[in-house]
């Protein structure tokens, strides 16, 4: 039986704190009303999916200057998961506007920069499992997450440069939260982060394992075919 790891215990504790305070703790919000508790899951996906991105940016340099592939998997492992929690942020955000602003979906800076970074990163992953694993596929991979993490800024920075539906919550001078809500998307942000932890370090132990199956299967064919060469 598979030991279950500490940081897997705390997150799920964590995870059943969050759902307390989103569902309970947390005030309803006098406008909005109970709608407005997908808050607290749309901005902490919204962060981990630019997280996420931001280590594949990272790693994806790492893999340029030092060529080693275990920086490449952590990309391509990261770029993954941001995609998935990115997927949640396009789904979640149209859910709490349709009461709100009447509509589904509206091509304002923060949605459309948004769209834009998701179908760069649903490109990337497309690109990688459609080129047979090589130096080459990894460094062309690795070039163009760079070039698609320049979206991320402008999606972070899109309702502060130009008008947008999206309410600015947190500006230099203040927080325009309720503390209670303060605290619950605080502790949402913590347990989605170290739920991206446990998605990441699975995810690179079954890639790590599958290329030590790979890599054996690779000798066992060459000794295969070494011994129909002697015959």
């Amino acid at each position: 039986m598979k030991k279950v790891s500490k940081l897997s215990i705390l997150t799920f504790f964590l995870l059943i704190i969050s759902l307390y305070m989103v569902f309970l703790y947390a005030p309803e919000e006098k406008v909005m009303g109970e709608i407005q508790r997908i808050f607290y899951f749309h901005v902490a996906s919204a962060w981990l999916s630019l997280f996420a991105y931001t280590v594949t940016f990272i790693s994806s340099i790492l893999y340029l200057i030092k060529k080693k592939r275990k920086f490449d998997i952590i990309s391509q492992s990261s770029a993954e998961i941001g995609v998935f929690f990115t997927t949640f942020v396009l789904i979640s955000g149209p859910l709490w506007a349709r009461p709100i602003w009447n509509t589904w979906w509206t091509w304002d800076p923060r949605l459309t920069s948004s769209l834009a970074l998701w179908l760069m990163f649903m490109a990337y992953l497309i690109l990688r499992a459609n080129i047979p694993d090589s130096p080459k596929k990894f460094q062309v991979a690795s070039v163009y997450a760079i070039i698609a993490y320049l979206d991320v800024p402008i999606v972070f920075f899109s309702i502060r440069w130009w008008r947008t539906i999206h309410p600015v919550v947190i500006t230099k001078k203040h927080i325009n939260l309720d503390p209670q809500m303060l605290q619950t998307l605080i502790v949402s942000t913590i347990t989605f982060t170290l739920l991206y932890i446990i998605l990441l370090r699975e995810d690179l132990k079954i890639k790590n394992l599958n290329l030590k199956l790979e890599k054996l299967s690779n000798e066992v064919e060459e000794i295969l075919e070494k011994k129909e060469l002697e015959e």
